[in-house]
């Protein structure tokens, strides 16, 4: 099972705790993100989990084993934690090489995750020539050098172009659907809202949501419809006999507070008044985020 289990995980240095109390699971099968302000301990909890860092208290595993018990553990956990991780003076393919040496990797994954990433043709040169892309594109490859059924990316599109970001976004939800454990850390909520299936926000180190996507922003969401029609004066009478309001919006439509799409489809319906354009008008992830988080940020811009 390459499912990841967190519980009571606490990391303290002295008087803060980075990491305070966490308990929740990564399961197979889905893209999580993992979402928090600045400080909240994400980098923290990933590094535990790596065993790059000491829990002061609980337990971070894999499967039901910590990473460092696992005698082979880039066949296990790939992981991006820093980009600019790799030597300078070495060319991409040699950076591959000395980690695939390392974990008794075949040779051939090398020449693989280089095409797979796209860098193949910079494949000889120094890695201190890569801009920020390709020194991502890079940090993916050493992370699937071990065809891990577990993978952790801190900010996997930094520095990627547009181009970059659909790849990456294509190949998360690919290893995902192969039943592979992804977890992604990333402060871009419109590239989250475009992978990820399930969320789990720390806020000071804290839990503070664990859920799939949709429950996260319907939880958020004050139910609104927006719609066309040709008929608003039925709909309007339709729609008050129910309790509801129709009321005029700034693009021309219409809007319909505390009511679903759905509703509103079936009452049109049964009255015959023709719905031109219909659908909820949800919160944004990054609406739905930001309302969570507001008491959480440790840095924050006054207005």
């Amino acid at each position: 099972m390459n499912s990841i289990e967190i519980r009571e995980l606490t990391k303290a240095y002295g008087t803060h705790r980075a990491v305070d109390g966490l308990t929740f699971d990564v399961l197979p099968g889905r893209v999580t993100g993992f979402l928090g302000p600045n400080g909240a301990g994400k980098s923290t909890t990933m590094r535990l989990l790596l065993g790059l860092d000491r829990a002061t208290s609980g337990t971070a595993t894999i499967g039901g084993r910590r990473f460092t018990d696992f005698p082979d553990p880039l066949h296990q956990v790939g992981a991006l934690l820093d980009a600019q991780a790799a030597h300078g003076g070495r060319t991409a393919r040699d950076h591959l090489r000395f980690l695939a040496a390392a974990d008794r990797i075949p040779m051939r994954r090398v020449d693989e995750v280089l095409e797979q990433t796209g860098i193949a043709s910079a494949a000889a040169r120094r890695v201190k020539s890569f801009s920020l892309g390709m020194r991502q594109r890079l940090g993916i490859a050493a992370a699937l050098l071990g065809d891990p059924g577990v993978l952790l990316l801190d900010e996997p599109a930094n520095g990627l172009d547009p181009e970059g970001i659909i790849w990456i976004r294509e190949l998360m939800r690919g290893l995902a659907a192969e039943g592979r454990t992804i977890l992604v850390s990333s402060h871009l909520m419109s590239e989250t809202s475009a992978f990820a299936d399930h969320l789990v926000v720390l806020g000071n180190g804290r839990l503070l949501a664990d859920t799939s996507m949709e429950e996260f922003i319907d939880a958020r969401s004050t139910p609104r419809v927006r719609l066309r029609t040709s008929d608003p004066v039925r709909l309007r009478a339709a729609l008050a006999r129910d309790g509801f309001e129709l009321v005029t919006a700034d693009d021309g439509r219409w809007t319909v507070d505390g009511i679903r799409a759905d509703q509103v489809g079936s009452l049109a319906a049964r009255e015959g008044v023709p719905v031109l354009e219909l659908s909820d008008d949800r919160a944004s992830l990054e609406q739905a985020y930001l309302d969570l988080t507001a008491d959480h940020a440790q840095f924050a811009a006054t207005r």
